[in-house]
């Protein structure tokens, strides 16, 4: 929609609000009301503090996008303070406008970090529904009718880290109001080699979003000159990432994510909480984390949700039922389509990995298959998503196939683990496991394997915009790039420690990859090196060594990145001895550049440019 655009026959309503800094009200500043969209930014409205720092304006409301106010102050205007409005429909989450909103340094890193991928110096624009899901997560940041964290912040412990790093950053924001000698020095250290200089807080914040190990020592030291908002960090942080957990009933020892049209995200369970009994439910989080759908959703064959879940082109979602031998369907709107025992057509035995190709083809990774050949397995088709027609692909490489996914020519590209899951699980495993990569047509025969020394017990495939295949290593904590033609192109090495599962890809082709291991999130440059730090090159970690780690993590299987650009990662265990399940999914807000879900397979950037900012 045009951003000039308003709603329907919309009468003019008003906001009021309050804009404070330093924690004293801010006389004098000039407070704009904007509206982005996919079709850029306009101004709804203007005006200026009084003695008490309150505004009142009267807009039009626009039928889509976000509403934000922006809040400057003094000539230079070096402190530029924000908070989220509102935000209209297109998304995940149902529309909202408040009608009193605070403006402060708090509100400020909230609509930063969740709209960090949408914002450049104009403002805030871009496509739905990836705008308005960011701007609702701004809501769980920070409240913007009060000007306080937000409720997940302060709800759950495990989101304690996250509290006091979102606190920190306010405290610098706050020394543009008071010190101009202390702002000057946080503007240097917000400024990544090369750049140039950030003009305004705003701006210092959104370096922080994209540059995330940029001076964490001297500028938490720095932090510590302002105590506005407690509690903050009492020690330099490894990175500025912010993580949120989200949980929910049922939602216990996540196995796999996947995310729809709309931004909702789907998991996998594999054991109940607090047993290790065979979960029955599928858990769907809206983009905020909260339930939706009917979540959780029970029906359809589900007994232990396995690492593998698919979005076909009529939105509906495939879930291997490992303790079933089966796979389950739900509707795009929760209702399971499959039947009570689910689909065990192909011969499924511990189904793992799900793709759907550009056909409606569902291929899914029979983990051990064949029945009588244990470390097997094949690759099942349901052509065009018809158990009924399965066909079950057998080849001499396969040795307990693992992910599938699709490529643009229509080829599956398979992970051979050459281990079961219990024995990844166990790590009885001789001093060298092995592993490959087999490349499957569109003609559902296999064209050829991909063996190197790197591939030891490959889990999680992702393919970047290139064709380009990486595959993270169970037992070598490395990442193997493999070229469209099965060429290696590179391995890069992560701390042995990290134990990676699973990898995706964003929207610059960046990489990223769940830690299994030591409860980490790491991310690497990707073949597109432009958008990757001066002097970087592809495969270089980007992340602090040990990865972005938060108390909010536990030890992952599953990473995946939405279209609001936020990374999305599902706590499997909490412990390792003795096995113990996860507890929620949690979210890195703003860290990554955004996708089209579901996958189109390749990772596709949203665009404004057209009509719709996704193919269909």
């Amino acid at each position: 929609m045009d951003a000039s655009a308003s709603a329907s026959g919309a009468a003019p309503i008003a906001v009021q609000g309050t804009v404070t800094g330093a924690g004293k009200p801010l006389q004098g500043s000039q407070v704009t009301l904007m509206a982005g969209s996919r079709s850029g930014v306009r101004k709804l409205g203007q005006g200026t503090t009084d003695a008490h720092g309150t505004f009142r304006i009267t807009y039009t409301r626009p039928a889509d996008g976000v509403v934000y106010a922006e809040a400057t102050v003094g000539r230079a205007h070096r402190l530029r303070l924000r908070s989220v409005v509102g935000f209209g429909t297109g998304g995940g989450v149902a529309e909202r406008t408040v009608s009193k909103v605070t403006v402060n340094e708090l509100t400020t890193v909230a609509a930063t970090y969740a709209l960090a991928q949408f914002s450049d110096q104009r403002g805030i624009s871009g496509p739905g529904p990836g705008l308005q899901n960011a701007a609702a997560t701004s809501f769980n940041l920070a409240d913007p009718a009060t000007g306080k964290a937000g409720g997940p912040l302060t709800g759950d412990s495990a989101n304690s880290e996250t509290l006091a790093t979102q606190n920190t950053l306010a405290n610098l924001v706050s020394l543009c109001v008071t010190d101009n000698a202390r702002c000057d020095k946080l503007v240097h250290l917000a400024t990544p080699r090369g750049a140039a200089r950030p003009a305004d807080t705003v701006q210092a914040i959104l370096n922080l979003v994209r540059n995330p190990t940029q001076s964490p020592g001297g500028l938490q030291a720095l932090a510590r000159t302002a105590t506005v908002f407690t509690p903050a960090l009492t020690a330099a942080p490894k990175d500025w990432v912010l993580a949120v957990r989200y949980t929910a009933s049922e939602l216990y020892a996540a196995g796999r994510i996947a995310l729809d049209a709309k931004g909702n995200v789907w998991a996998t369970n594999n054991w109940k909480p607090g047993t290790r009994d065979p979960n029955p439910y599928v858990t769907v989080l809206d983009p905020t984390g909260r339930p939706t759908l009917g979540s959780p959703i029970s029906g359809g064959g589900m007994k232990t949700g396995a690492w593998g879940l698919a979005i076909d082109h009529d939105g509906s979602v495939w879930a291997p039922s490992y303790g079933g031998n089966a796979m389950s369907k739900y509707s795009f709107s929760g209702k399971p389509l499959s039947p009570s025992s689910g689909w065990k057509d192909g011969g499924l035995v511990k189904p793992q990995g799900v793709a759907v190709d550009q056909r409606g083809n569902v291929w899914i990774a029979n983990s051990y298959g064949l029945k009588g050949k244990p470390g097997v397995g094949s690759v099942v088709v349901y052509p065009h998503g018809d158990p009924s027609k399965a066909i079950s692909i057998t080849d001499k490489s396969f040795n307990h196939p693992f992910a599938v996914q699709i490529d643009g020519q229509g080829r599956a590209w398979v992970t051979n683990s050459h281990l079961s899951f219990k024995e990844l699980m166990e790590s009885r495993r001789p001093s060298k496991v092995g592993g490959s990569v087999t490349v499957i047509g569109p003609d559902f025969k296999p064209i050829a394997s991909t063996n190197d020394s790197s591939l030891q017990a490959p889990v999680g495939l992702a393919l970047d915009s290139k064709g380009n295949a990486w595959t993270v290593n169970f037992f070598s904590s490395a990442v193997t790039e493999i070229q469209p033609n099965g060429t290696v192109a590179g391995v890069y090495q992560l701390p042995k420690k990290v134990v990676p599962w699973s990898v995706a890809i964003d929207g610059q082709d960046r990489v990223w990859v769940a830690g299994f291991g030591d409860s980490s999130v790491s991310l690497l440059c990707g073949v597109n090196t432009a958008a990757c730090p001066s002097g970087a090159s592809t495969g270089t970690v980007l992340s602090p060594a040990q990865g972005f780690r938060n108390k909010a993590i536990q030890h992952l299987t599953a990473v995946q990145i939405d279209s609001s650009g936020n990374a999305w990662v599902a706590n499997n265990w909490a412990k390792i001895v003795p096995p113990t399940g996860g507890v929620g999914l949690v979210e890195l807000v703003g860290a990554a550049s955004p996708v089209c879900t579901p996958l189109t397979p390749l990772p596709v950037r949203p665009s404004s440019a057209h009509g719709n900012a996704c193919p269909k």
